[in-house]
């Protein structure tokens, strides 16, 4: 029997899924395509399901179930994460791997977009519990993964270590050592410079930049952070550093804020391995509350459809940068443009981790790696490149931002396949 919880996140993945359609096939109609390229691109061309056993603590073999879709690979070979979470299911994973996709074109990489996950919930497991999962899912997934196929990287509760793992269990299959098989492994094996750090690097990027746009300085700019795992610690740091006034932070167990700023350094120093801290604190608020307090930059980092129809009305931000993968649902996005709010749709703004994971490939393709300073460097160039592609695709077209930066991703992607005669 399905569960309640179970029903809601299903639903929520297919939202997600359609409304990836939605936008897929304006961007097209906008670039004039045909229809018969929108049933190309609407749907992954490949999804694989597996059932892979892992031998726990206790003695018992348990099954696990994972995913990995691949949605085009008409540009390059397919890039896209793999998450341990458990309410993966086969919708997120697909749409996921077609955002993949999108922030490849709009970061002018040679990808095309892939996404995995395994259903299970890391926080409950052991360390060789976890090492299990790792070796199996590649094992069950080795097939249509490789250097020049489909290549891994972290994603939700993944992380170097676990990449290590899968790089070391593809390489015993392959009979030969494959760095360039996964990104976001330790640097001793292979790793990048700047990978950890990557997403959040972007999003301040693009915070900069739109920051530019709308003539604010970032000094002394009020900023609020919904989220503060790995991509939203980073970016209260970033922020911090650049001289704005973190007001108000978030986990999953609430939300604190002060108009005269966060010690940002000491909630980094405090929060646990999750990204929990609120729990040190006694006057808490709700993430919805938070999201409707008094700032000039809001980030959405945490997790999907955050902002709707609801409480769009009720956004004060005047800046609204996503580092959450769908944090604002369509309708949302409607009436935040409709109120002159500059908006920075996800698919742009947490495009750095795979542009540095293009980078992490490039070094162990080559042989040759680069320093931190240097990929720092090539980092923001990309996306203030992509970022100036959107804005003028949006001034251009007179679309928000989110359509905007689809009309910039899907282009090259359409192109290749009509090139290669699949259209």
């Amino acid at each position: 029997m399905v569960n309640t919880a179970e029903k809601e996140q299903t639903a929520e993945s297919l939202d997600l899924f359609e409304s990836t359609q939605v936008i897929i096939k304006e961007a097209l109609e906008s670039l004039g395509y045909p229809d018969e390229v929108y049933q190309l691109l609407k749907e992954p061309m490949r999804t694989l399901t597996v059932n892979f056993p892992v031998r726990m603590d206790d003695g018992t073999v348990k099954m696990f179930t994972g995913y990995r879709s691949q949605h085009n690979d008409a540009v390059g070979p397919i890039k896209g994460g793999v998450r341990f979470h458990p309410e993966v299911n086969e919708n997120e994973v697909k749409a996921l791997s077609m955002w993949m996709s999108l922030k490849s074109g709009i970061v002018d990489i040679p990808y095309g977009g892939g996404k995995g996950g395994v259903i299970c919930d890391p926080r409950e497991m052991s360390f060789r519990e976890l090492e299990g999962i790792s070796r199996g899912y590649v094992r069950a997934i080795s097939q249509i993964v490789g250097p020049t196929k489909d290549i891994p990287a972290p994603d939700v509760f993944t992380n170097s270590q676990i990449m290590a793992w899968m790089v070391d269990e593809y390489s015993k299959i392959s009979e030969f050592d494959s760095p360039g098989f996964i990104t976001g492994k330790p640097i001793v094996l292979g790793g990048s410079h700047g990978r950890d750090t990557a997403t959040a690097r972007g999003v301040t990027i693009c915070v900069e930049e739109a920051a530019k746009k709308r003539g604010m300085d970032l000094t002394g700019a009020r900023v609020i952070v919904q989220g503060f795992g790995n991509a939203g610690s980073y970016l209260s740091k970033f922020m911090h550093d650049e001289g704005a006034k973190v007001v108000g932070i978030s986990d999953a167990y609430g939300a604190i804020y002060d108009e005269d700023g966060l010690d940002i350094d000491y909630l980094l120093e405090k929060r646990d391995s999750f990204g929990t801290v609120t729990n040190l604190f006694e006057n808490t608020i709700s993430n919805k509350e938070l999201l409707a307090k008094d700032c000039d930059i809001l980030i959405p980092a945490a997790v999907a459809n955050q902002i709707t129809e609801e409480n769009a009305k009720d956004i004060q931000a005047s800046i609204i940068v996503e580092a959450a993968n769908g944090p604002t649902t369509l309708e949302a996005t409607k009436i935040l443009s409709k109120r002159g709010i500059l908006l920075v749709p996800d698919v742009l703004a947490s495009a750095g981790g795979v542009t540095v994971s293009y980078f992490e490939w490039v070094q162990n393709n080559m042989g040759y790696y680069w320093s931190a300073e240097e990929i720092a460097g090539k980092l923001k160039d990309n996306l203030v490149n992509a970022f100036k592609k959107v804005y003028d695709a949006s001034e251009q077209h007179r679309v928000d931002m989110r359509l905007a930066a689809y009309i910039v991703g899907i282009r090259r992607m359409a192109e290749a396949s009509r090139f290669r005669g699949w259209v």
